[in-house]
């Protein structure tokens, strides 16, 4: 015994007509878009946040003199992948100092002596 849609009484139109249709596709389609957007933000956000509070802590071990701080991130040499603390030193362009990973964490200090 099957159900068709014929001894219910109903029709064969669609539900809705197609400009309705397309209009909710759209609709869907821009609230998808923002979200993803807003998450991407978010992330990014935080990983230069967190980025930059580990190239801080990374510059007051290596450099404790140091005029400023930056945290980059790059994508050229595949030693150096992900984000990169640099610092500013009197006389001196960016010295680098850490290298923080493709996903920013705490620096891994190294005594530079042998103490």
């Amino acid at each position: 015994m099957s159900l068709d849609a014929e001894e219910f009484g109903e029709s064969e139109r669609p539900l809705y007509s197609r400009k309705r249709r397309r209009l909710m596709q759209i609709v869907v389609s821009v609230a998808i878009l923002a979200l993803k957007k807003t998450g991407v933000l978010i992330t990014w956000v935080t990983q230069v946040q967190t980025a930059q509070y580990a190239c801080n802590i990374a510059a007051a071990y290596y450099a404790p003199g140091a005029r400023g701080v930056t945290a980059s991130f790059e994508l050229g040499n595949s030693d150096v992948l992900g984000w990169n603390c640099y610092v500013e030193i009197d006389g001196q362009d960016d010295f680098f100092v850490a290298h923080l990973g493709v996903i920013p964490g705490a620096p891994r200090l190294v005594p530079l002596t042998g103490s």
